[in-house]
């Protein structure tokens, strides 16, 4: 599977869906909806809020336009995907 990770297709105001580990139990991970933003510490650069933290919209970053692309990939990597419910 490819991944796709081009951010300069990402504007502020974009949801995007990304995996995320609970940083409790490290082997547990779902897909999370995450918002797109002007990096507050470089308004040039995007950013992702997750969880009241922003992290740099980066190359490395496995960012997916729909919830449908990342569960795809999650079940590639991981098995069967796991959602945290409905993002409607």
């Amino acid at each position: 599977m490819e991944l796709h990770n081009d951010n300069n297709t990402y504007k502020p105001g974009d949801i995007v869906y990304v995996f995320y580990r609970n940083p409790h139990t490290q082997d547990v991970a779902q897909i999370q909806q995450a918002a797109v933003v002007n990096n507050p510490d470089n308004p040039k650069e995007l950013a992702m809020f997750l969880y009241e933290t922003y992290y740099p919209l980066s190359r490395e970053m496995a960012v997916y336009a729909t919830e449908e692309e990342a569960e795809l990939a999650y079940q590639h990597y991981f098995g069967s995907a796991v959602s945290e419910g409905s993002f409607e």
